[in-house]
């Protein structure tokens, strides 16, 4: 039986974009070869910790939210606490309360960049636009 979970884990601000891209594939394929099925990922970015942690006033914040086996949490988490780029980790178990509460969260979430993603398809077309305005006009004269 696969139940719903979400974790976030923040990893160390020292790390490079890719590095930290490859420590977030490294648990996905932790979990994809556990069995689990990625339901969705979100990275929040750069982020002030509320208190320091080993010397650190800052951290690179990542969610995944996952359907697996609970017997795969523990390894998922072992992974996660013997690598030296993650700061600190929590896993919860997303009870039907909290499952909709994240599917609403996602549609929100995909709307917002559907928006976006108009917004620029639109901004390029007025760009394109001007150009040919510009070199007709150019060519008149």
């Amino acid at each position: 039986m696969q139940n719903n979970y979400e974790a976030v884990f923040i990893m160390t601000p020292v790390l490079s974009d890719q590095q930290m891209k490859e420590a977030v594939d490294k648990f996905k394929t932790v979990l994809s070869n556990g069995g689990a099925e990625i339901v969705h990922e979100e990275n929040w970015g750069l982020k002030k910790l509320a208190y320091p942690v080993n010397h650190k006033s800052t951290g690179f914040y990542q969610l995944l939210q996952f359907k697996s086996a609970p017997e795969l949490i523990k390894k998922f988490e072992t992974e996660l606490k013997r690598d030296e780029r993650i700061i600190r980790w929590l896993t919860v178990s997303l009870d039907k309360h909290a499952l909709e509460y994240a599917s609403k969260r996602i549609q929100r979430l995909s709307g917002q960049k559907a928006q976006q993603e108009a917004a620029q398809t639109e901004a390029k077309a007025e760009t394109k636009e001007q150009v040919a305005v510009e070199q007709e006009n150019n060519k008149e004269e």
